[in-house]
């Protein structure tokens, strides 16, 4: 996607790539870490937050290859932590960098 800045300049502005998942990643993973109160399925969000990570390491049209693993990490993220008040608003960024960065099937 284009969007014009002035007569004849563009800037080519594209979806979120790598880089934006791997920020959405670290904050969760950061937020994580910080809060102390014991969870049943701790041990899981860490894991995939750990292959979500490793997704995000690889370049970006990789990563939207691998859509559907990226798509499921979430989903085990999202199941594991989504009652942690917390964590709402870093879930809610990673889901809707993950929204931006994959295509829908």
């Amino acid at each position: 996607m284009r969007q014009k800045y002035a007569v004849g300049e563009t800037q080519v502005v594209g979806a979120p790539g790598a880089a934006e998942l791997r920020a959405a990643v670290a904050r969760v993973q950061r937020e994580l870490a910080a809060y102390r109160p014991a969870l049943p399925d701790r041990a899981v969000a860490e894991d995939e937050l750990a292959v979500l990570a490793r997704l995000a390491a690889q370049p970006a049209p990789a990563a939207i290859r691998d859509a559907e693993a990226v798509r499921h990490s979430l989903l085990l993220v999202a199941a594991a932590l989504g009652s942690v008040s917390a964590l709402t608003e870093p879930l809610a960024e990673l889901h809707e960098t993950v929204e931006r960065a994959t295509p829908t099937c």
